[in-house]
Order: structure tokens, then sequence, then C-alpha cells
């Protein structure tokens, strides 16, 4: 089955302190262009996904986004003993002195202490990323998962509007190829009242010469290869289809191949019926184009 190349995903999780929310999507592109927007502050994290993607991603733009955010505990407090000592020793030798000199201090309560610069500090908690890192890995391939079913499910679609398209274009083939066998007898007629033309007008000329150009014209004219070779396309292009996984780049080629023989066709048909099918098949052909351009 093949897949398209356009997908969409999300997914939100936590594990706290931390939450987090992921956006994985992807649109059409000529190679595989992967930009990642992860947190840098999770060692090996960017690495681990885009390996991750690069395995089951072949062709196309895809963008993944990871927010984390971490819920803000305000953390213990605790009293810094160092400081809380050499408060309390200059407060100390403060009243010391200023007994000495007779001068009376208002007496110091806790609360004026702990409120004083380092004594009461926060604690901070320094975040282990091993679990966490762990944890979205796993989430990822989730993630992965649900991104790829959706493009396997307008694979699918994109599949069977394929599947029409060869069909509509093998038709138009064989009509092709029945009209240029209806004008064999006319041409063949044509030719011929050419020839005599010619001859009655060219006193001298090499009757052998003249009808040999003329039969280069009847081969110019014949469309047999470009049918034969159109039939061999659509042959190829099912077995594709069949094959599935990446083959976008194959399709891809072989709708030049398919518009080349559509455009010799119309340039070979000197009939209105051959050249109204070959426009036909052009159309078919511009209008299966486009849909390969969405194929992985």
């Amino acid at each position: 089955m093949i897949r398209s190349m356009t997908g969409f995903a999300s997914a939100t999780g936590a594990l706290p302190p931390h939450s987090w929310s992921w956006e994985l999507r992807a649109v059409n592109g000529k190679g595989l262009d992967l930009r990642l927007r992860v947190p840098d502050w999770i060692d090996g994290l960017e690495t681990g996904l885009r390996a991750q993607l690069v395995k089951v991603v072949a062709r196309g733009n895809v963008t993944l986004s990871l927010r984390i955010t971490r819920e803000d505990t305000g953390g213990a407090q605790r009293v810094n003993a160092g400081q809380l000592n050499a408060v309390l020793n200059a407060l100390a030798e403060i009243e010391a002195q200023a007994m000495d000199k007779g001068v009376s201090l208002a007496p110091s309560t806790a609360s004026h202490i702990i409120a004083l610069r380092g004594v009461l500090e926060q604690t901070t908690t320094q975040d282990d990323t091993t679990a966490l890192a762990k944890v979205l890995h796993a989430e990822f391939a989730s993630l992965v998962e649900a991104f790829n079913d959706m493009r396997q499910a307008e694979g699918a679609a994109l599949q069977d509007v394929l599947a029409a398209q060869l069909t509509d274009i093998e038709t138009l083939t064989t009509t092709a190829a029945a009209q240029a066998e209806d004008r064999r007898a006319d041409m063949a007629q044509a030719l011929r009242r050419n020839l005599a033309r010619v001859m009655e007008n060219a006193e001298g000329a090499d009757e052998g010469r003249v009808a040999q150009e003329l039969a280069l014209i009847a081969v110019k004219a014949d469309v047999t290869e470009e049918i034969d070779r159109l039939r061999s396309h659509v042959g190829a292009a099912r077995d594709l289809l069949g094959q599935g996984g990446p083959v976008g780049r194959k399709l891809d080629f072989l709708m030049q191949e398919f518009n080349r023989e559509a455009n010799t066709l119309c340039s070979k048909a000197q009939s209105s019926a051959l050249t109204g099918t070959g426009l036909a098949l052009k159309a078919v052909i511009d209008q299966m184009r486009e849909q390969v351009q969405n194929v992985e």
C-alpha cells in the first residue's frame, strides 16, 4: 500500500512536575526535510527522535514540535546556618559596643533576623531528565504510529484514484489503437494519390526515390510504438502501486514518460479523432501527475 506524504498527529502527556504537547505534521516535498523543535536541555532527545523519524518517513517536509512546561512547586525553604551565625555574631558585637557607649537598642526578634538577606533561602531541585526522556521516547512511538495511520489512510484513497486514472489511460490507449488502425487504409490511399500527383508534375524524377520518401512519411506517422509504450507504462505503474512503499519518485518519472508518448501521439495523429483521443490522454495524465505529487 502506498502512503501519502501529508499527515498530522498530536498528543499530550505528563510526568510531574512536567507536562507536554506534541505536534507532528508533514506536507509534500521532493526529498526528506526534517525540522525538529524540541527542548535542548534533555540530552540526546533531538538525536533520538530524528533517528526514529528517518526509519518511518522516506519523503516530505516533516515538522515536529514538542513543548514542555514545568509546574512551579515553589521549592522548599531552609535556614542558611552559616549566614545566621554570621548575623547573630554581628548583632552581638553591635549590642556590646552599644552598651559600652550607653546606647539602648531595641531587642531583635526572630522575624527581623529571618528577614535579613541570605538567612532564609529557597532550595532548588536539579531535574534528572533520564526518566523524562524515556517516557518521551515511548510516547513518541505512539505519535508516529498515529501519524503513519493517517498517511496510510490517505494513501489508500490516493491509490484508488490513481488506479481509476490508469484504467482511463488504458481505455483511451485502446481507443487510440483502434483509431490508428481505422486511418491506415485512408493514409495508404492518400499516399498513393500524392505519389501519382507528384509523378505527374515531376518529369524526370526518380519514381523509386519519391516512393521511398513517401514511405518514410508513412513511417513517421505510425503511432504503433507510442501505443505500445503507453500500454507498457500502464503496466509498470500498476506494478508500482501493487508494490507499495515509497514509490512516489518512480511514479513521477513514469508520468513524464506518459506525457511524452501522448505528445508524440498528438503530433503524429493526422486525424481529428486520434487527435481528440490524444488530447484526452494528456488531460488524464496531467490529472494523474498532480495526484502522484502526493505519493511518498
